[in-house]
């Protein structure tokens, strides 16, 4: 059978595949779309499987709310040629959707739920690996779902924060501070909400710091107690979101923002690839990779 140019162009269109490779598919399949789309993503999980041993460390944020319940997902892949695909935010952004509707216990669970199409995120994923030639995991998630208000930002894609309050009233001028306290966490990176939130351990160890820091080693015990509690005091304070100054208006603290309005209740914040190995390559490296596939 005769494989026009249209006939690769529509198999190429429905995969992603590559002009050549949705050519042999449809030469082995007789012409035949379906079977030839079969082909193509028998041989993508093939070499899906192959890919999963490379350096992962690129890739999104993605958040997604409906009603009260919230989740945010980091989604990696190799480079971030491949992170600003369109095609490769929308896998992140329906993963962050089946973990609001399916509200998965771990990764596992996760990777055996099912898509809004029936696909399961496992398959759907070596799919989308077949497709965009390069490894794609699930790093990790946070799902909210408390009767809250809650809230998200996402900069860049790069910093995400999700947020939950239990706001006085619902309603827009609440919304808005909340998200705008999102916005704040991402921007000054706060690690507790509140003094009461910090372990002893860390407030020992950093007394602890402080107390063998060479500027304090002539002074009597006494006055290097004080000088160290007030450091200490001070630190905490620039790691509690109440306590911090509100980055859109640093003569009021967040605390000061919302007080009579809402409480928080616990934020998350994420920022793409912390602590992983970054794959180290030059850009005409990772167009020639994405060319070869």
């Amino acid at each position: 059978m005769e494989i026009k140019a249209s006939m690769v162009k529509e198999l190429r269109d429905k995969t992603g595949a590559g002009m050549m490779d949705a050519k042999k598919a449809l030469v082995e399949a007789n012409g035949d779309m379906e079977k030839a789309s079969e082909i193509l993503r028998q041989k993508g999980i093939a070499s899906a499987d192959k890919k999963m041993g490379r350096i992962a460390a690129e890739g999104v944020v993605s958040t997604y709310i409906k009603g009260n319940t919230g989740a945010m997902v980091e989604v990696n892949c190799e480079t971030d040629f491949v992170a600003k695909n369109e095609g490769f935010k929308a896998l992140a952004n329906e993963i962050a959707k089946v973990i609001v509707d399916k509200n998965p216990e771990n990764l596992d669970a996760l990777n055996k739920a099912q898509t809004s199409d029936g696909t399961v995120v496992e398959e759907y994923i070596k799919a989308q690996i077949a497709k965009i030639g390069e490894k794609i995991t699930i790093r990790r998630f946070t799902r909210y779902d408390d009767d809250s208000m809650v809230s998200t930002y996402v900069h860049n894609n790069k910093i995400g924060v999700l947020l939950e309050v239990k706001a006085q009233n619902d309603n827009d001028e609440t919304r808005t501070i909340a998200k705008d306290i999102c916005l704040h966490i991402a921007s000054s990176a706060p690690e507790f909400v509140s003094r009461e939130q910090i372990p002893a351990e860390v407030i020992a160890e950093e007394k602890r710091i402080e107390m063998g820091k060479e500027d304090l080693a002539k002074k009597p015990e006494n006055i290097r107690e004080k000088i160290v509690e007030g450091r200490i005091n001070k630190l905490m304070a620039s790691r509690c979101l109440l306590e911090q100054p509100f980055v859109k208006n640093p003569d009021e603290t967040v605390e000061q923002l919302i007080q009579g309005k809402m409480t928080v209740v616990k934020f998350e914040r994420y920022v793409l690839g912390e602590g992983l190995e970054k794959r180290q390559d030059n850009f005409a490296e990772e167009v020639m990779n994405q060319i070869k596939g």
